[in-house]
């Protein structure tokens, strides 16, 4: 019987070795965050349902559900998400998706197990950080797992492990120089900023495996097409194998022809994949199409912001207004609506502008830097 083990372990060696030790059983695993606090972690394990829990190399597994279902052989990995409502999902890689991801980035990077080498930074409860474990691991290239993000130990890695390829999000990337790696591969949120030529953009979901189109193009394998309403849609034999329910029945998250909705719009620019955004943050203001992404860039670059988020509210002149909610560098002068208004017209059409200012004192992100705009969105 093939068993879904929990791992919950830091980044590090072990963690390596136990992965490996699981897919050599013919076990699918699923990664516990150790910053869960103890209901999310209750949580999580109810809906994945793992078997028993590896807490140590050297201890005997936790049995934490023995009466659990089976995974079927060829699943390797069982990843919750949250998505865009809220709701959980449970999904589940196998080992056929995840080669195949790893080859397709691979193959887009030029990579050589003989000269390259991962380091890898983010959640491993996230695809964006054990991704770069998985890749590893399934195509024999060195890699170096760390518990957290250090800015200091990710600056020297270069040098002290001989690193050459690394996976980060704009904030971390913000705190480092990209320059000694080879190539660094930015997920996450949207950024704006205008970066060195080693650093690689990318846009994928949970759903695909991780990113699958690089700086607009698709990856090795991967399918895209925009649909008239703008709606991405992605055919890739990385997407998962199905959405997984607590009796262990994976039902499939792609149409009969193998295409993904992605929830998100975009559109082709110069033979170049651009994202929007969500679908769901679209705001229609006076009959006018905002993505917030673009509003909170420029908010942010207001002198007298530290943070900024971006939703629409119903309204009954414009159908929806903008609403920023924002965070002041000094909370004794924060900016006035006034002041932003100015500032974003400056830089966006004037429908663009925020009708309605809230202040904050920190907005919530996701472990990879996106913003949660999910219970902020048409609150009243």
């Amino acid at each position: 019987m093939q068993r879904l083990i929990a791992l919950d372990l830091p980044g590090g060696p072990d963690f390596v070795l136990a992965l490996r030790r699981c897919w050599e059983q013919g076990d699918a695993v699923v990664v516990l965050d150790p910053r869960l606090p103890a209901i999310a972690r209750t949580a999580l394990i109810g809906a994945a349902r793992p078997h028993e829990a590896i807490t140590a190399l050297d201890a005997d597994p936790v049995p934490l559900d023995p009466a659990a279902p089976p995974v079927e052989e060829g699943d390797a990995l069982v990843v919750t998400t949250s998505g865009s409502t809220g709701e959980p999902k449970v999904l589940v890689h196998t080992h056929a998706g995840l080669r195949a991801h790893a080859a397709a980035v691979h193959a887009h990077l030029g990579v050589d197990p003989d000269r390259d080498r991962w380091l890898a930074t983010l959640p491993l409860n996230h695809l964006g950080g054990f991704g770069v474990v998985a890749r590893s691991v399934l195509s024999s290239t060195p890699v170096d797992v760390l518990p957290r993000f250090d800015p200091e130990v990710v600056a020297a890695a270069p040098a002290r492990f001989g690193s050459t390829l690394v996976s980060l999000v704009a904030t971390a990337l913000d705190r480092i120089d990209p320059a000694p790696f080879r190539w660094v591969v930015l997920g996450g949120a949207a950024d704006p900023v205008v970066r060195p030529p080693n650093v690689v953009r990318t846009y994928g979901l949970t759903e695909t495996g991780g990113g699958v189109v690089y700086e607009g193009t698709p990856l090795p394998g991967v399918e895209v097409r925009v649909e008239g309403d703008g709606q991405i849609w992605l055919r890739t034999s990385t997407v998962a194998r199905g959405r997984r329910a607590a009796d262990g029945a994976v039902s499939p998250i792609v149409d009969a022809d193998g295409w993904l909705a992605t929830g998100d719009l975009g559109r082709w620019s110069d033979g170049r994949l651009e994202v929007d955004g969500r679908a769901d943050d679209l705001i229609i203001t006076g009959g006018e199409n905002v993505w917030p992404g673009p509003v909170e860039d420029v908010l942010r670059r207001h002198p007298a912001v530290r943070d900024a988020m971006v939703v629409g509210e119903p309204d009954p002149e414009w159908g929806e207004r903008i609403v920023a909610e924002v965070v002041p560098i000094d909370p004794a002068a924060p900016p006035t609506l006034a002041e932003l208004r100015d500032h974003a017209k400056a830089q966006l059409p004037a429908y663009a502008a925020p009708r309605v200012l809230r202040l904050a004192t920190s907005i919530e992100r996701t472990p990879l830097g996106k913003v949660v705009r999910a219970g902020s969105r048409r609150r009243t």
